[in-house]
């Protein structure tokens, strides 16, 4: 049965997260799984007066090709997929799985090598988002509700539904509007942000790091690049992050878990590193390039309205009350130089007893700024 709060996010899509204007070619590239939330931003776009260019693909085409691929092919990237990402205007995507563990047996090296292969990719992308005027390139991405994610939160398909549209606001009378809000409490965090030379998260039990960001710019995600949307980043200083943390969640990439991660920086690079499951694909990701060891994003989530750790990073690192830190590329807009075939958010829970400091002032104790007018939980009913 179609979920009529499709069109609704449908409309925040085209019309708020990229602003679709007459004439843009819009790519809208999905799983097949996603169909009904493709049609409903393909009609969306023609209402806006744009170009839709459609991109259904299996999600069983990755696992495939690791499985089946020549390593000739496993090192291949397809013009024509470079070539659209260096002309389309708009760029809509949605996350959706049968199975969000298919490719949990896959070998990491071949992993590894259909990353670094897809790093012009990945980066033609970074490089324009971080442009002005017609050169830019305007995107969003965001989670269909599926079977297997809602197995992966835990809820049944129709309580997933409901989270994922209440976290986008879409239950309110005007998301735009809400989410226009966002912007106004997350700018006055920001604002503050990037007049600081170093950040400090510490939670007890083992993280305890240091992030230079002096001259960095921090970036308020508001609903234009993710969504739901709620944090705020940095890409941090490259030499200039140092001690140690510890995820308090599974940190889910490519389909595969790894528990427990432990990371110590030492000069902006890690060089120690743990995890009790998935060890060895946390290095064979790591080791991939050179810049995969390097962080390339500092942030901290201010969606009170994401509660419950659900197994998927666009919903976990926005939770309100926690902070992650993500290995490998850096957004240029951030000023950010850190360049790789890897982008991988872990997330750190703070709600029980962590901080974080700004140039040795506290700012957040257990999960709340100390600010009333920055992002703060939701009253109940709110």
């Amino acid at each position: 049965m179609y979920d009529p709060r499709l069109d609704q996010l449908a409309r925040v899509l085209v019309r708020y997260s990229t602003e679709v204007k007459k004439g843009d070619t819009v790519r809208v590239r999905m799983a097949t799984v996603a169909e009904p939330l493709a049609l409903a931003v393909y009609k969306e776009v023609l209402r806006a007066g744009g170009y839709p260019v459609v991109r259904l693909v299996p999600e069983e085409c990755q696992e495939l090709l690791a499985r089946h691929g020549s390593p000739a092919q496993l090192d291949y990237l397809s013009p024509i997929d470079l070539e659209e990402m260096k002309i389309v205007n708009v760029d809509i995507s949605a996350w959706a799985h049968r199975n969000t563990r298919a490719m949990s047996n896959a070998d990491p090296k071949k992993q590894a090598t259909m990353n670094k292969a897809r790093r012009p990719l990945l980066q033609t992308a970074l490089e324009r988002i971080a442009k002005k005027g017609k050169a830019k390139l305007r995107w969003v991405g965001t989670q269909y509700p599926c079977q297997a994610s809602a197995q992966d939160a835990e809820m049944s398909l129709a309580e997933y539904a409901d989270f994922v549209f209440k976290a986008g606001m879409l239950h309110l009378p005007n998301p735009i509007a809400a989410w226009k809000k966002v912007h106004k409490t997350q700018q006055r965090v920001v604002d503050f942000l990037n007049k600081a030379s170093e950040v400090r998260y510490f939670v007890p039990g083992g993280t305890d790091i240091r992030f230079g960001v002096k001259n960095r710019r921090w970036i308020n995600c508001d609903g234009k690049y993710n969504f739901p949307d709620g944090e705020v980043f940095t890409g941090p200083v490259e030499s200039a992050t140092e001690g140690e943390v510890r995820f308090s969640y599974p940190a889910v990439y490519q389909g595969r878990e790894v528990t427990d991660i432990r990371l110590r920086f030492k000069g902006g690079k890690v060089v120690d590193a743990g995890a009790s499951k998935g060890k060895d694909f946390l290095f064979q990701m790591m080791d991939q390039d050179k810049g995969a060891r390097i962080l390339g994003e500092l942030a901290i989530g201010t969606n009170y309205e994401i509660r419950k750790f659900t197994r998927n990073t666009l919903f976990d690192e926005k939770i309100g009350g926690t902070v992650h830190l993500a290995l490998g590329a850096a957004l240029p807009e951030s000023r950010g130089k850190n360049e790789s075939g890897l982008h991988w958010d872990m997330v750190c829970d703070l709600r029980r007893g962590g901080r974080i400091e700004v140039d040795g002032k506290v700012i957040s104790k257990n999960g709340r700024f100390l600010r009333s007018t920055w992002p703060q939980p939701l009253r109940r009913g709110a």
